[in-house]
């Protein structure tokens, strides 16, 4: 290509450009290193990996590529990307490019083979992909390949999630290098990340063809964010930092995100922030695809001050107006708090960054390390139970086999599917035979990694150095140098007062006992693979009664309290008294509630005769001491406890295996004929007392022993929920 060629391109760039960024006056150009990755893709046919901050304008590289490429004739550009919040701006924008924009995903199901005709149709230009598609035997069997042979373009947004170094690896992200190998020659590939270390960048850049010795364009930028001001306020405990947001949220610029580590947390601030007057709205991993829809297009449009989110919101999320970033407790990753900080202020000039952390964050930070890589014992046993199946297996069928919580396996089978162990096929996952080798060096790495991540994380918090040049120097950004915005460079920007009636506020609606604890309806698939003869739906005779807990131990208000007497170093004692008299208003609110026994209404449940306890192998003065109390507060006999049989104290019971685990339990508990004659004289239903739910089998198989040995009704009652 010639230079006036180039030079014709540019211009031809620099109009799409204007069109996507809706600028009438054709005045926008693009910045002198887009213009490197659209002239590498479109007039050179090379990949590139692509590494800018948040803001910088990753995605007018693959759309303005996408453009001149179609106009070249080129077939539809294949955008990999995790973010369904993303997506759906995308499309929005690509519309103004007069760019096609379709999506398949988990959320559109019904649309894929619409848009998949479209695509065959060639009415699309760009179709957006959700990296778990590329797995899905259909799709890869029969859409992957047609796909690859017709694609003009192949991008893969958020490409660190390919690297299990990164912050956010996706084992589905692997299943690119098959597309990679199918790709024609000569189609271009882009990749781009806002948040990959030097470490990340060079294994994406392997993975992905573009490293040393590739004749690719690598494009690492400076990560400075101009516009963020970060800050971090330490404030004495949660409801410091609930009334901190209730008196201080109206302050903050514009609107913008509040995140929380757990869906519970969400929930609590969201109800908290409405009480104080505050149009909110709460986005986790339980918002439905049409509320999550509507919230987003709330905070597009300025109708709510903030989305109180989960990582469910996560990287995705384009709004360049956004003026404030609040994280209410920490992420166990500076690298991911600098992405989730780095949707705010890309259109304006100033943004607010504010890190609140909580002393609640390293309990969650060891909860989700603890669901990593499984030890090799327990894949090796997933790999003969796939040997021998003779046949394809689904999930909920080895499930029981393996002793893995289902999203768990899933997450480790993926990872032996790109390590060619194992197959995803239709009806299940088949072994192929080939050998396997467990990299324990490897997982050992990365499980060191994420601890120097969360010691960076307490540094971070701690510091008095350059906020800002901190996270860059996380992501190896050799031009990092102090800010002169943040705290520490510039000054405090907030105080930590605040006021009587909002620390009031936030202590009644964390100190609020009670939560709903839903009974097990269903057992759990494959126990008849393990021995046990139980399924379908629990019969009605035979379940528990909706009960009760006395709070999560993922929230900030009672799980706070509970997670130190729950934790399993703490020692054994009788339940404190504070505890008790919280677990008595849970009591009292809840037979004075819908359908209580105290309610009064034609539809309540009949009052508890008596008190049964279950039996504890780590905490039974807890337990018991917690039955005894409730017994004698509610003037009850504690009729008794559901007890293990002899010779099965010391069962494994599986924490993460649901069949597994209602195997265990099947054999093991047990209703002994003095509890059976009591509950028979007692002649009504019980309170069912124990320190902890985290699956509800417990509560489903000791309600079940208890209804057939004659009681009339069964209400759970905890400490606390897991979940």
């Amino acid at each position: 290509m010639t230079n006036a060629d180039r030079a014709a391109l540019r211009a031809s760039a620099d109009s799409v450009l204007a069109r996507l960024v809706g600028d009438a006056t054709g005045a926008a150009r693009l910045r002198e290193d887009q213009w490197r990755a659209i002239e590498a893709l479109v007039a050179d046919k090379r990949r590139a990996l692509v590494v800018q901050r948040t803001g910088w304008g990753k995605s007018a590289v693959y759309f303005v590529a996408t453009s001149l490429l179609r106009a070249r004739g080129s077939g539809p550009t294949v955008i990999v990307s995790p973010l369904l919040a993303l997506m759906r701006n995308q499309v929005a924008a690509a519309a103004r490019a007069g760019i096609s924009a379709r999506t398949i995903n988990s959320s559109n199901t019904e649309e894929w083979e619409t848009v998949q005709a479209e695509v065959a149709a060639g009415e699309v230009d760009v179709l957006l992909v959700s990296p778990e598609r590329l797995n899905n035997p259909d799709f890869r069997d029969q859409v992957l390949p047609q796909l690859a042979a017709a694609t003009g373009l192949l991008v893969v947004d958020e490409a660190h999630c390919i690297s299990d170094w990164g912050h956010d690896f996706r084992p589905d992200y692997r299943r690119l290098r098959t597309m990679l190998a199918d790709l024609p020659a000569g189609v271009p590939v882009l990749a781009t990340t806002a948040t990959a270390n030097a470490r990340v960048t060079a294994d994406v850049a392997e993975q992905l063809g573009t490293g040393a010795g590739t004749d690719a364009l690598v494009l690492r930028g400076a990560l400075d964010r101009e516009s963020l001001s970060l800050s971090v306020l330490q404030l004495p405990n949660a409801a410091h930092r609930l009334a901190w947001l209730g008196d201080h949220l109206g302050e903050l610029p514009g609107s913008g995100i509040i995140y929380t580590l757990t869906v519970a947390a969400a929930e609590e601030i969201t109800a908290y922030l409405r009480q104080c007057g505050y149009p909110v709205a709460s986005y986790t991993g339980r918002t439905e695809n049409a509320d999550r829809q509507q919230a987003e297009d709330d905070l597009l449009a300025n109708r709510v001050k903030a989305l109180v989110a989960t990582s469910a919101l996560g990287m995705g999320f384009d709004k360049p107006d956004l003026g404030f970033v609040v994280h209410l407790g920490s992420p166990s990753s500076p690298i991911a708090y600098y992405q989730q900080v780095g949707r705010a202020g890309r259109g304006v000039d100033h943004a607010e960054v504010l890190l609140l952390p909580g002393k609640e964050d390293e309990a969650i930070w060891q909860y989700f390390a603890s669901v990593a890589f499984p030890p090799e014992e327990q894949v090796r046993r997933t790999l003969d139970v796939l040997a021998h199946a003779g046949r394809p297996l689904s999930l909920p069928a080895m499930e029981p086999l393996v002793d893995l919580r289902r999203t768990r396996l899933e997450t480790m089978l993926k990872v032996l599917d790109v390590d060619g162990a194992v197959k995803r096929v239709k009806g299940g996952w088949i072994s192929t035979g080939e050998p396997w080798v467990y990299d324990s060096d490897r997982y050992a790495w990365v499980a060191r990694q994420r601890a120097a991540e969360q010691q960076a994380m307490r540094d971070y918090a701690s510091g008095t150095g350059c906020r800002m040049e901190f996270l860059r120097r996380q992501l190896d950004d050799e031009e990092a140098a102090p800010c002169g915005r943040c705290d520490n460079c510039a000054g405090p920007r907030f105080d930590d007062k605040v006021s009587t009636a909002a620390l009031d506020g936030a202590r009644g609606e964390l100190g609020r006992p009670g939560v709903e604890v839903e009974p097990r309806k269903m057992w759990p698939t494959g126990l008849s693979a393990v021995g046990v003869d139980l399924k379908g739906r629990i019969p009605a005779g035979e379940t528990a009664r909706p009960g009760r807990a006395l709070g999560r131990l993922s929230d900030i208000g009672w799980g706070n309290r509970l997670r130190p007497l729950l934790a399993a170093q703490a020692p054994d004692a009788p339940v404190p008294d504070d505890v008790t008299n919280a677990v008595v208003t849970v009591i009292s609110d809840w037979a004075k509630g819908p359908g209580g026994w105290a309610s009064g209404s034609p539809e309540a449940a009949p009052r508890p005769v008596g008190v049964v306890t279950v039996a504890s192998r780590r905490r039974p003065q807890l337990v018991h001491s917690l039955g005894s109390r409730i017994a004698e507060i509610g003037r009850m006999p504690l009729l008794g406890t559901v007890t293990y049989a002899p010779g099965t104290k010391d069962l494994r019971i599986s924490q993460t295996n649901s069949a597994q685990r209602v195997k265990a339990l099947h054999e093991a508990l047990v209703v002994e004929p003095a509890l059976a004659d009591a509950l028979a004289s007692a002649g009504g239903p019980v309170l069912l007392v124990d320190d902890l739910s985290d699956t509800g089998w417990t509560l489903a198989v000791a309600a079940r022993l208890l209804r057939r040995a004659g009681a009339e009704g069964v209400f759970p009652l905890v400490l606390a929920v897991q979940a």
